[in-house]
């Protein structure tokens, strides 16, 4: 389950885009095609008799839409959309600006949820919200992407933590820094599942070497190369535990 450790950046970069109807202040970093637009267009709708469109002239209206364009977070569909708007009459820039926008804001949340669940390393609690958000409306999408995305994925993560717990290499290191991760926040569970976890394994992985250069029944070879490799990376010490320390006697 990668995307344990991935999902919110996935949320970050490939799905930020998307995120306009509902953006909230990791998926944190999730943003829309543009808070202000958001916030202005979600206001046209309130009322039609007081949308503030209907007042601009067609300068500012396409000034508006420019903005939205400019906008690096803004959408293939809220693009495509924006760009007609502009190519059209005043009443089609007012239209997009009070109502189309929404609507292809809501094009991009759906693709958005799409690739999340084409993606292979999409967790279950991720897939089962991302298939409720589909089959919901405009607003379950927008929440989905803006929060209940980071919750689902943090379901994921716990059960991912507890899995790591219950490998036979997760040793006291893996252990402690596990639970406090359980323990902790939605960002300490990232960290532990991003960076944590590979730290505290290394750990363990350093107390089996030394286990092994304690022992007086070892070759020279292998005492050579546990020396060796004792002061080394993460990744060398676990490929020796896994492998390496049977290559030298083998």
């Amino acid at each position: 389950m990668r995307l344990t450790r991935a999902a919110l950046t996935v949320a970050a970069g490939t799905l930020a885009p998307a995120l306009l109807l509902a953006t909230p202040a990791f998926a944190a970093d999730t943003s829309g095609a543009g808070t202000a637009s958001v916030t202005t267009a979600a206001t046209a709708t309130d009322s039609d008799s007081d949308s503030p469109y209907d007042s601009m002239t067609e300068e500012e209206l396409r000034i508006e839409i420019l903005r939205v364009l400019a906008d690096e977070n803004s959408g293939v569909g809220v693009r495509r959309e924006a760009q007609e708007a502009l190519d059209g009459t005043v009443e089609d820039m007012r239209y997009f600006l009070e109502t189309g926008i929404l609507l292809a804001q809501d094009e991009d949340n759906k693709v958005a949820i799409a690739r999340l669940l084409a993606d292979p390393d999409s967790g279950k609690a991720v897939i089962r919200e991302a298939n409720k958000a589909l089959d919901g409306t405009a607003e379950d999408r927008a929440n989905f992407l803006a929060t209940g995305l980071r919750l689902a994925q943090d379901e994921d993560n716990k059960v991912e933590i507890f899995r790591i717990i219950g490998l036979p290499s997760s040793g006291k290191g893996v252990y402690r820094e596990a639970v406090k991760a359980l323990e902790g926040s939605i960002e300490d569970r990232v960290y532990f599942l991003s960076t944590g976890y590979r730290l505290a394994q290394a750990e363990d992985d350093r107390v089996a070497v030394a286990k092994i250069l304690a022992r007086t029944d070892i070759s020279a070879a292998l005492r050579a190369a546990a020396e060796a490799v004792i002061d080394g990376t993460p990744e060398e010490l676990r490929y020796f535990i896994e492998v390496g320390q049977y290559e030298v006697d083998g």
